[in-house]
């Protein structure tokens, strides 16, 4: 089978963890060893989040003020670059030496009067007390939003219209590479009036990119692997209860946060309408039972 897996960031970096590089890369080789185990017989293509990698980079840079801030489209690049670079590293040495490695740099076509630039949804970097959030929606002009109980910043999310370099992917994956493409769902870019290719101020959901990655390279299964072993109704109530099965058409009709499940179940959603085939939200450690059905919530037409 032609497997798209989208690895959630929590899969690289779990929520309140240090932001350590050594960290990311511990959880990384262990998303890599689940990986590997699903390979035999199958072609596989990995995307990844970086919204905790980019929040971090954008701290970074804005603590050297002799220099301005770079664009969030450069930031992301530079977030991307290296967790491919992780990822890439940790496969090769988990997967057989007959299997070419390929990370790629990936840029995704968004419209740039998205509705979305005027409602930033999109988490990214750490998260801060509500006191911490105040001092920085102050000083940085950021916004902030609610995560359970903590906050983090967030920014515009627009949709992804068209994978670029999608003829390349695909020679790619039939050439049998275990490609890493659509890292951080793409590094945002747009055409202007003139034709002329522009960088966005933006962070595309992966997830979602990732379902538009899986329809256009016509793949058998989307998974979206997370740190939660499904989709959950009264998510965090002592109501709560996994859903197992079910249509796409019923899940929409349900409510789900829109800065963690929301995108996720849309993008599942999207597949799963557009190809008549079957994605799944599941939890990474347990890849092997849900790429065979057995775990995971099962979205299908």
């Amino acid at each position: 089978m032609r497997i798209v897996i989208a690895l959630g960031g929590n899969a690289l970096l779990k929520r309140g963890e240090p932001m350590h590089y050594e960290v990311q890369r511990a959880n990384v080789r262990m998303a890599c060893q689940q990986i590997a185990k699903v390979l035999p017989g199958n072609e596989l293509i990995i995307t990844h989040g970086n919204g905790p990698q980019v929040g971090l980079i954008a701290l970074q840079q804005n603590a050297y003020t002799d220099v301005p801030m770079y664009p969030l489209d450069a930031i992301g690049a530079e977030s991307v670059g290296m967790i491919g670079y992780m990822i890439a590293r940790e496969l090769t040495n988990v997967v057989p030496r007959s299997i070419t490695v390929t990370n790629v740099l990936t840029q995704t076509e968004i419209d740039p009067n998205d509705p979305a630039f005027k409602q930033p949804t999109k988490p990214i970097g750490p998260i801060y007390t509500k006191e911490e959030a105040e001092r920085l929606s102050q000083t940085n002009g950021w916004t902030m939003a609610s995560d359970n109980d903590k906050f983090r910043r967030v920014v515009a999310s627009p949709n992804p219209q068209r994978i670029l370099g999608l003829s390349a992917l695909k020679t790619l994956i039939e050439n049998r590479h275990l490609v890493v493409c659509c890292g951080g769902g793409g590094v945002p870019v747009y055409f202007d009036s003139e034709g002329q290719l522009n960088g966005a101020e933006a962070v595309i959901d992966k997830d979602l990119a990732s379902s538009l990655l899986a329809i256009s390279i016509n793949a058998d299964l989307f998974v979206i692997a997370t740190d939660v072993d499904g989709v959950y109704t009264d998510w965090g109530k002592p109501s709560q209860s996994l859903i197992r099965q079910i249509d796409a058409t019923s899940l929409r009709r349900m409510s789900f946060a829109q800065g963690s499940m929301g995108p996720k179940v849309e993008a599942a959603c999207r597949f799963v309408e557009q190809t008549e085939r079957t994605a799944v939200i599941g939890a990474l450690d347990q890849i092997e039972k849900i790429i065979n059905g057995e775990k995971g919530t099962q979205i299908h037409l």
